[in-house]
């Protein structure tokens, strides 16, 4: 089988060849401090993974007076291209720093102005300064934020060029600057996390007002997609596990609203990827009941989670393909070969059975030993139905 044709069939519950065994974002530090700055093409080519590219192709939509933003630097890590119009103007200035990049963004609108501060290092980068300071600000965002839409002939473009090299990935659309796919991860972006879980005790019929406000906004979104060449589309984010909310929260605030975008993805044709880097125990079953065709990215317990592998295969494998479960933490830069090979075999031993499973680690990586990398690629090609 080719890669794609692997991991759609993983993503799928149909028979493949071999487990199939990929990653999430390869981290441009990585590559730059471990693999000599190679492309990440290259990268799933040199250790024989099925490989996932990962693009976000978005447009202004003319018809509402709106238009890229002049002069904009590359995107960065969960950014995407900065669209404004007349009733919102983006200006970004740099702010000197002694340790990080950081920008201060500016949103003019008729009715008042709103900033956020972005900031980042060698890994990642992070909100420094979150956008939604008073609870007015929603109304700001609800009336004048523009609403992009996909660029669906330059994602078909890039489907047509990279074949059956691998699968096309994206994410709906977060906020601009800084965001997260999901409807709650989003609102915590421009929020603060600990200030949203605050606001859903204090005001929750604010909070749902918020949540809705960014939900019409993704669900324009993800009517544009319809003809694009996606094989996968993420949604969720960290913020809704339960490592970081209760099960109340994640029924209450975060199932309602992304399951109607799943039911919007899927009336267009994508799949979607719910994705809980964090806790997920107790919530697996509200997460499959929400329509996903695939779920990851299950981080065990030893790396601060709490997932079961063998339990969560028993409880929804045969719901919704699995994707994850490895430690990257230890197996990929503490331990010897034959340990990264045994984990391997004990995480298809746990959620191989029957497919509907893709080995990967449990989310991103930076410090890695190629090494490691190469026994769990090599040793995942050995686990056969």
């Amino acid at each position: 089988m080719t890669p794609r044709q692997r991991l759609i069939a993983g993503i799928e519950h149909r028979r493949t060849d071999r487990l199939p065994v990929s990653t999430h974002h390869i981290m441009p530090y990585f590559l730059e401090r471990c693999m000599g700055g190679i492309s990440i093409q290259d990268f799933f080519e040199f250790f024989g993974l099925d490989a996932i590219r990962w693009i976000v192709p978005i447009k202004p939509d003319e018809s509402r007076g709106e238009r890229y933003v002049p002069n904009q630097e590359s995107p960065g890590f969960l950014q995407t291209s900065k669209i404004e119009s007349e009733r919102w103007r983006v200006a970004a200035e740099t702010i000197r720093h002694p340790e990080f990049a950081t920008t201060r963004y500016r949103i003019s609108t008729p009715k008042g102005d709103l900033t956020t501060v972005i900031q980042g290092n060698g890994y990642t980068e992070w909100v420094g300064e979150h956008l939604l300071k008073e609870k007015t600000d929603i109304e700001l965002i609800a009336e004048f934020m523009t609403r992009p839409l996909c660029d669906v002939e330059a994602v078909n473009e890039a489907a047509e060029s990279y074949g059956e090299r691998g699968i096309l990935r994206s994410f709906v659309l977060p906020f601009d600057f800084f965001g997260q796919p999901g409807c709650w991860q989003d609102f915590c972006c421009i929020r603060g996390t600990e200030q949203a879980i605050m606001d859903t005790f204090d005001d929750p019929l604010w909070v749902r007002e918020a949540l809705g406000v960014i939900r019409d906004r993704k669900l324009s979104y993800i009517r544009s997609l319809e003809g694009a060449r996606y094989d996968l589309m993420e949604l969720g984010g960290g913020d809704a596990s339960t490592t970081v909310i209760s099960p109340s929260i994640f029924r209450d605030f975060v199932a309602p609203y992304d399951k109607e975008l799943i039911t919007a993805a899927h009336a267009v044709g994508m799949r979607i990827v719910y994705h809980t880097c964090g806790g997920m125990m107790p919530i697996l079953e509200d997460i499959a009941d929400m329509g996903p065709v695939a779920m990851e990215t299950f981080t065990p317990k030893e790396m601060g989670a709490d997932v079961d592998l063998e339990e969560a295969k028993k409880r929804i494998g045969g719901k919704v393909c699995m994707i994850g479960g490895f430690n990257q933490v230890h197996y990929f830069k503490a331990c010897s070969a034959e340990e990264t090979r045994a984990y391997v075999r004990r995480c298809f031993a746990a959620a191989g059975e029957g497919g509907g499973y893709i080995l990967a680690p449990s989310d991103h990586f930076f410090d890695a030993d190629p090494a490691l990398i190469a026994a769990f690629a090599d040793e995942a090609k050995r686990c056969v139905y």
